[in-house]
Formats: structure tokens, sequence, C-alpha cells
């Protein structure tokens, strides 16, 4: 992660008239936001949609972030709020295939989607906060602390979700395994 202490100058330019500065902190952050609702809601044009929507929030509530603490905190708070709003208005899709890449055999290509929708499935099946450390631990690749600061609980709550989470992961996943 960046010093928290750029993105707060940055953040204090934008508030103080600068919108152009708000323009880097988009850059450093849209992969790791747009991962986590990816991860959270399972579809990537929603993903894309809900990624524009916290940049468009979070521009919009700036005046109210408060510096003492990290600006990737506040902006992972809004990401994931509204990941769970988007969640509880829509019903689940059947999301469509991606075309293949380019020089991959149509039986690499199903046995590749197949474990990824493997994975997407269980996941999708997690409860909510256990689905939430998953995702920022391992896609977004946070420190116990930084998941603890993001999701406003302490770091051994972190570490206990964290470890259920896996456990539930792994057993939702053992039968899928047993049928390969």
């Amino acid at each position: 992660m960046v010093d928290g202490s750029e993105d707060a100058e940055l953040v204090a330019r934008c508030v103080a008239g600068d919108a152009d500065a708000f323009a880097p902190l988009v850059g450093r952050y849209q992969g790791p936001l747009f991962t986590v609702a990816l991860r959270m809601v399972g579809d990537r044009e929603d993903a894309r949609d809900l990624t524009q929507g916290v940049f468009v929030k979070a521009f919009e509530k700036l005046s109210t972030f408060d510096p003492s603490y990290r600006f990737f905190s506040w902006l992972y708070r809004i990401a994931i709020n509204e990941c769970l709003n988007f969640r509880s208005r829509r019903k689940p899709q059947e999301a469509l295939g991606e075309e293949l890449a380019a020089g991959e055999t149509p039986e690499l290509y199903a046995r590749a989607e197949e474990l990824s929708r493997g994975i997407e499935e269980a996941l999708m099946k997690l409860p909510i906060e256990y689905r939430v450390v998953l995702v920022l631990r391992h896609f977004v690749d946070l420190s116990y602390d930084e998941l603890s600061e993001v999701l406003l609980i302490p770091e051994r709550t972190v570490k206990s979700r964290l470890y259920t989470a896996r456990l539930l992961l792994g057993a939702l996943l053992q039968p899928w395994r047993n049928e390969r």
C-alpha cells in the first residue's frame, strides 16, 4: 500500500478545488477496488459499474474524509458497503462466458472455466463476513492490520474470521475436488 500521507495530500488538494488531484487516487485504487467488487458480486460488468460508483461517491464525500485514517481504508469501506447494497437489491444472474484467449484450446478453456466457476460459486456461498475477509486478504493482499482498519474490527477478529473462512471455503470445495 501507498504512504497514507500522499493520499491525504491528494484528498486535501481535491477538497481545496483541484479536481485533477483525484486522478492519481483513481489510478492507484481502481484495480484493487475492481477485484473486491468482482469477488463480492461475481459479475465483471456489475463490478465495473460498482467500482465507478465507488469513486463517484468518494469524490462527492471527500470533505467527510478524516485524514487521521488511511484513505484506502475509507475507500474500501465505501466499496464493501456498495457491494453489500448491490447484492441485497439484486438477484443472482448467470454470467455469460468469456471468449477464448488466443491460442487456447476449447478443452483447456473449458477446464479453466470450470475451475474458476467452482471457486466463484463456493466463494459466493460463504456468509458475507467471511467472503469479505477472504477477498480483501487474498485478492487485494491487505495485511491483517489493514483488514482490521477497513472492516472496523479488531485484528484478532480478522484472524479468526479468515481462519473460519478458509475452513468453510475448503469444505465447500471438497466435494467439487472429489468429482474431478
